[in-house]
């Protein structure tokens, strides 16, 4: 498939304002994809690599304004490519309005020439580009990019340079791709989304649907080394569980990070972060603990928390530490001490346990692992629940966590089946999507940082966009602030005096004391006495909390 016809099937999808049809536009595009129908499925959700994989283009504002200023000519340049994004609010659309292809580039030379660019052929060079690494890296990158630019014509620009950018927003979430595979195909809902949590990969499994039907989507298991998303738990009171459930299993809820531990004995051991992003290399111990103990190949979920001399927990920011570190991790090992503790069993000697109950899952657990697990209680006293709430924040942890012993696993769900109590809610995940430039000494530093909430879309992928609930300044030191403006500074999509844009792409954890109606915010509502609590380095947009949950906050 030609690049140009796919740009030209998404703009008739982004055009399209109604559910359905945007769902039928999509289905009737995977069915004419023929042997692009893997990339295409991605490449509608902005992605070049399967959602597992957590490998990046690794690829900045400045360098896509350098690629897209060279390709445009000697009289265009990065900072006039900055000045048309503030115009225009995004990069699809700077892209489309500039005049490219004129230059000589990569494409322009030996076999080729100006052919069109494929599908195939954007997503081979992307991957090239993504694979880039190490002295002249960044040249490379701008070569690649400056070539796919010079080849494409509008409206592929527009949607060239939003993959770039990892910015996509044609109104397409996951939800939607999971409905067009299943009306493109002929299969059931219900047997792609199953699939979709096992093999986590979209591309993959519309061929599944396409060439095998139902017996391929159900045949789909886990793989060691492929990780999925972590089931998710929503907050509730322990007589909501009692109520729901009759009997209830307690675990701790531990202030650390969520880790899922991926041991092969006959290869090698991996750790995931909630996010996917590998972290093996940050958390050494954690690998040699589970080379140590663990004799089967297995898929553990569980949490790596800090600890002090005597073993001790220690507050989350200090795990961040650890997952933020990619150079001295000895050094860094010794400063922070970090514990493996493990809370279910997703996989074991070849076998999968996705739609086991909870309790056979962690007594294979128990058969599999036998330390650092995890204690779980089975009960349906009220009371005995507050008590194993008081015991657990005693001991430093963050509270408990409520279970339905029978429930089984269901990756990326935030189901009724995990409920989690903690004594201290006032504090949310909000997405930054803006910032101001500080005064005075730190007029280098981006000193207020404006937040949003997460807005879901009716297919329930949280890819709805973001609606604005408030700013926050306070609770953030000097040095703080120099590594938030190295965080954020390369992700500035536009400016307007000291006001910036951010590219949402960064979670913040901030407290605040009451949340208000206010029609300053997208929201319709405001924080009051915001304060920075911690990068949510754990969590990606997409697991910030929903302006819905606000809405029931509120209430």
């Amino acid at each position: 498939m030609d690049f140009a016809d796919f740009a030209d099937r998404v703009a008739d999808i982004e055009a399209e304002t109604a559910d359905l049809e945007i769902t039928t536009l999509v289905a009737t595009l995977f069915a004419d994809a023929d042997d692009d129908l893997p990339v295409v499925a991605r490449l509608l959700l902005g992605r070049v690599f399967p959602a597992w994989d957590s490998t990046t283009l690794d690829v900045g504002p400045a360098l896509c304004h350098a690629a897209l200023a060279r390709a445009a000519g000697p009289n265009v340049t990065p900072d006039d490519v900055a000045d048309r994004l503030a115009d225009a609010g995004e990069i699809g659309a700077v892209a489309e309005s500039l005049d490219l292809g004129g230059q000589q580039g990569l494409g322009a030379f030996g076999a080729g020439g100006r052919d069109p660019l494929t599908v195939a052929e954007v997503n081979d060079r992307l991957r090239d580009l993504a694979a880039a690494d190490g002295s002249g890296s960044q040249d490379h990158k701008v070569d690649v990019l400056f070539d796919l630019f010079n080849r494409a014509d509008p409206p592929a620009t527009r949607y060239l340079a939003r993959l770039v950018l990892s910015e996509m927003r044609i109104g397409v979430g996951e939800g939607t791709v999971r409905d067009a595979i299943a009306e493109a195909f002929d299969v059931p809902v219900d047997a792609v989304e199953r699939a979709l949590q096992v093999e986590n990969d979209y591309g993959a499994v519309a061929v599944r649907a396409r060439d095998e039907g139902v017996p391929g989507l159900t045949d789909v298991t886990l793989t060691v080394g492929r990780p999925v998303r972590a089931m998710l738990a929503q907050t509730g009171t322990a007589a909501d569980a009692v109520d729901a459930w009759g009997t209830v299993a307690v675990e701790t809820k531990y202030d650390g990070a969520r880790v899922q531990v991926h041991h092969d004995p006959a290869g090698e051991t991996r750790i995931f972060s909630r996010n996917m992003e590998d972290v093996t290399d940050a958390l050494p111990e954690v690998v040699e603990f589970a080379e140590t103990e663990l004799e089967v190949p297995v898929i553990l979920d569980g949490e790596v928390v800090a600890v002090d001399d005597d073993g001790d927990p220690l507050p989350f920011q200090e795990v961040l530490r650890r997952f933020r570190r990619k150079h001295d991790i000895e050094r860094m090992r010794e400063e922070v001490a970090v514990e493996l503790r493990t809370f279910d069993c997703l996989h074991v000697g070849g076998t999968d346990l996705l739609d086991a109950s909870l309790r056979e899952r962690r007594e294979r657990l128990a058969d599999t692992l036998a330390t650092h697990v995890s204690p779980l209680t089975l009960t349906d006293d009220v009371d005995d629940i507050a008590d194993r709430e008081a015991a657990a924040l005693s001991d430093g942890h963050e509270g408990i966590m409520l279970k339905n012993p029978e429930s089984a696993y269901t990756p990326g769900k935030r189901g009724q089946n995990w409920l989690k109590r903690k004594p201290d809610v006032e504090t949310l995940d909000l997405v930054v999507t803006g910032a101001e430039w500080g005064e005075g000494r730190r007029a280098n530093h981006l000193g207020t940082f404006l937040l949003s909430a997460r807005v879901e879309d009716g297919g329930g992928s949280g890819d709805g966009g973001f609606a604005t609930i408030g700013k926050v300044a306070t609770g953030i030191t000097d040095e703080r602030l120099a590594e938030l403006t190295d965080l954020l500074e390369p992700r500035i999509e536009g400016r307007d005096g000291t006001e910036v844009d951010i590219d949402p792409a960064v979670v913040f954890e901030v407290g605040y004391e009451e949340i208000q109606e206010s029609p300053t915010y997208e929201s319709g509502y405001a924080l009051r006495f915001p304060r920075f609590v911690a990068v949510r380095d754990d969590k990606s947009p997409a697991d910030a909390d929903s302006l819905s949950r606000i809405d029931r906050l509120v209430e």
